[in-house]
């Protein structure tokens, strides 16, 4: 991540405020995580425009990603968090698992999964996990 802005862009986009969105873990709440993510980024790119058309997409598609890990693997609640950096959008989420996540094997034939923490790795300049009694926080962040 650059400690640098990015032009005027990146000193309006700390006008944006971080934004919390609280979930219960049922299925329907990764839509919900996905519609929040993308109100942020509606509000962000008013002041901040991304640098590329693709940023928009990948940080919705890593929220959802990481939201329907959380309903699949933590049972119980989970936090999203997104707030603006000089470069880009970082997002935490927290769930009630204190395992944290591991690359599976990708099967395409059977339709098992497994290609979603390789496409959180490919698609963040920095991922870390965090494990704590109460359960975890994964953060990333992606570029914007």
């Amino acid at each position: 991540m650059a400690t640098e802005p990015r032009g005027n862009d990146a000193l309006a986009s700390w006008a944006v405020p971080s934004r919390t969105a609280r979930f219960p873990g049922e299925p329907q709440d990764v839509t919900g995580a996905r519609l929040a993510a993308e109100a942020f980024l509606r509000d962000l790119s008013r002041v901040s425009p991304p640098s590329a058309p693709e940023c928009w997409h990948d940080i919705v598609l890593i929220v959802t990603e990481l939201a329907s890990n959380a309903v699949q693997y933590a049972p119980g609640p989970f936090d999203l968090h997104l707030r603006p950096t000089f470069d880009g959008v970082h997002v935490t989420l927290h769930d009630t698992s204190t395992t944290a996540p591991a690359p599976r094997p990708f099967h395409p034939d059977t339709g098992g999964g497994g290609i979603g923490w390789h496409l959180v790795h490919t698609l963040c300049s920095q991922v870390s996990v965090v494990t704590g009694v109460d359960g975890k926080d994964v953060h990333v962040f992606l570029p914007w």
